[in-house]
């Protein structure tokens, strides 16, 4: 893993921007007891040519925050415009000159004993840290193994939403994977169809069509994944499919890539003992890795809507 783990010099905790040190939590906290927040993660991507720092998409990012947050009964005195106004003032006080990663986090903050969701104070917190690239961009891809561990079942836990204390099923997995040699875990749905990876949603390839399992198959409603869903369609004229995804299909796949905010486009080119197409990134994880890697940077005017500068200048024209 490339990432790095640089400790911010700020955080916004309890409605101000405050040295980081001092945005602590009592271990009574209620979140830290029983799991009850939600988290978001997003980036912001360095261009040296104009000297700006882009936010990707962060309207829906805090659209599908704020959303997550309403499925744990959590009231905030914010929207997405403000937020982003927070995260804007926060990452100028960083100063980051450099590609950045974002984690806002609402999370029921009442110090008391006992499950439940009303009743019970919430705050918001967000931080940001230096961040280059989650996986490694190789040509032979990632070697991913099918977990035993099953996607948590929106009945369960809401799956559209990033709820913290659902990721312990995310963490299972990851060890599990990292510890039997695989860089990442592919995971079911609980009849049996693909979900995602620990934290990624997923894409094959076959026949030139780019499918991915629908929203109703116990996935994260990724930002990324709608942005490679119109990337592909709009930008490379494939048609895409979003319904349910046997696991025999993987093994049959052109291709196979995840992506997400972390993850952004990574091919996965083995799946256990067999390779996926040539066993190396195919022509569409790699085309829709050049595009991608385009737009979120600001270099392709067709999508500036989606980026939000950071710094108070006029970004060069196109």
């Amino acid at each position: 893993m490339a990432a790095a783990q640089t400790k911010p010099r700020f955080a916004y905790f309890e409605g101000q921007i405050v040295p980081f040190e001092k945005a602590t939590v009592s271990v009574m906290t209620h979140a830290l007891n029983y799991g009850t927040a939600v988290f978001g993660g997003l980036r912001g991507y360095w261009n040296s040519e104009e000297e700006q720092l882009y936010l990707f998409r962060p309207l829906d990012h805090f659209e599908r925050f704020l959303q997550s947050a309403s499925l744990l009964r959590m009231t905030l005195p914010h929207t997405p415009e403000t937020l982003t106004e927070v995260l804007r003032q926060l990452i100028q006080a960083e100063g980051y000159q450099t590609n950045c990663y974002v984690r806002p986090l609402a999370y029921k903050s009442s110090e008391m004993i006992g499950v439940k969701l009303h009743g019970v104070d919430d705050e918001i917190t967000m931080f940001s840290i230096p961040f280059g690239s989650y996986v490694d961009d190789k040509e032979d891809g990632m070697h991913v193994g099918f977990s035993a561990w099953r996607r948590v079942d929106d009945n369960a836990i809401p799956a559209r939403g990033k709820i913290a204390g659902s990721y312990v099923n995310s963490a299972l997995i990851k060890s599990d994977a990292l510890l039997a040699g695989y860089d990442e875990a592919l995971v079911l749905t609980q009849d049996g169809h693909l979900s995602e990876s620990s934290a990624a949603n997923l894409f094959i390839v076959r026949r030139g069509q780019l499918i991915t399992p629908a929203v109703n198959g116990d996935v994260l409603e990724g930002i990324t994944r709608r942005t490679v869903i119109e990337l592909a369609r709009e930008e490379l004229g494939l048609t895409v499919v979003e319904r349910a995804i046997d696991r025999t299909e993987v093994y049959v796949a052109d291709e196979m890539f995840m992506c997400g905010t972390g993850v952004q486009i990574a091919a996965v080119t083995q799946v256990e003992h067999r390779n996926v197409g040539t066993g190396k990134m195919g022509e569409v994880t790699r085309a829709l890795s050049s595009v991608f890697y385009d737009v979120v940077t600001g270099r392709n005017p067709k999508y500036r809507h989606f980026l939000s500068p950071v710094y108070d200048k006029e970004p060069a024209q196109s």
